[in-house]
């Protein structure tokens, strides 16, 4: 593995698109990163459910918020609005949305859901 890998988001490695979401993967040796882009009117049930399935999404997250608003509800009742310039933590077990007219632009650093997340 190179000392030093660099790459660009604005060329990704792989490029998914479910309906106001586009997930933009790349690779970085054994290391994966995401860039996701949700639209105002985004919400996890509408969007993404239709495509992996499932009452809540079950994927772990770990990431930044770059830009936008989005409000998590936790299967367990507990909710919390991640602002821009927030890193976060979701278990499994959650919906979310967008709030607001502006996209929410995040980095998504956990391997898994880097790679598989919104993948029909």
């Amino acid at each position: 593995m190179p000392a030093i890998e660099h790459r660009n988001m604005g060329a990704p490695d792989e490029t998914r698109t479910p309906d106001k979401t586009t997930l933009e993967v790349v690779q970085l040796g054994d290391a994966t990163v995401a860039r996701l882009t949700l639209q105002p009117g985004w919400r996890w049930s509408e969007c993404i459910r239709p495509v992996v399935g499932g009452e809540s999404c079950q994927a772990a997250h770990l990431g930044y918020l770059v830009s936008g608003c989005i409000h998590v509800r936790a299967d367990d009742g507990t909710e919390a609005d991640i602002v821009a310039g927030e890193t976060y933590r979701l278990t499994p077990g959650h919906d979310a949305w967008v709030v607001g007219d502006e996209p929410a632009i995040g980095l998504e650093f956990e391997p898994k859901t880097a790679e598989t997340y919104a993948r029909t």
